[in-house]
């Protein structure tokens, strides 16, 4: 799961997605794709903004769900949390907390 976040992180336009969706979460493929032209000046597909989405969603990142004919994306921040309690969360002072 965790090769499957990084991978997901690594592209800068994935990141892009998940601050669009960090702004307004329940997002379908065309606003998405509205958002990435209008505010991000992205010139990009939407068949490769679908293909994007589905490398997030299968890092876990994105949670869909359908209601009629469109199907919305919502951001899912779980498995950031699970990569901050990995590393993060162990209870060892922090570099700005320990002592040389």
């Amino acid at each position: 799961m965790a090769d499957d976040l990084f991978k997901a992180l690594a592209d800068p336009t994935r990141r892009t997605i998940l601050d669009e969706l960090a702004e307004k979460s329940g997002q379908t493929l065309f606003e998405i794709c509205s958002r990435l032209s209008m505010k991000h000046r992205l010139g990009i597909s939407r068949q490769a903004v679908s293909q994007h989405l589905a490398v997030l969603e299968a890092a876990g990142l994105v949670e869909t769900r359908r209601e009629g004919r469109y199907k919305f994306h919502d951001l899912n921040t779980a498995p950031l949390r699970h990569i901050t309690a990995r590393w993060l969360d162990r209870g060892a002072p922090g570099p700005e907390e320990s002592t040389p």
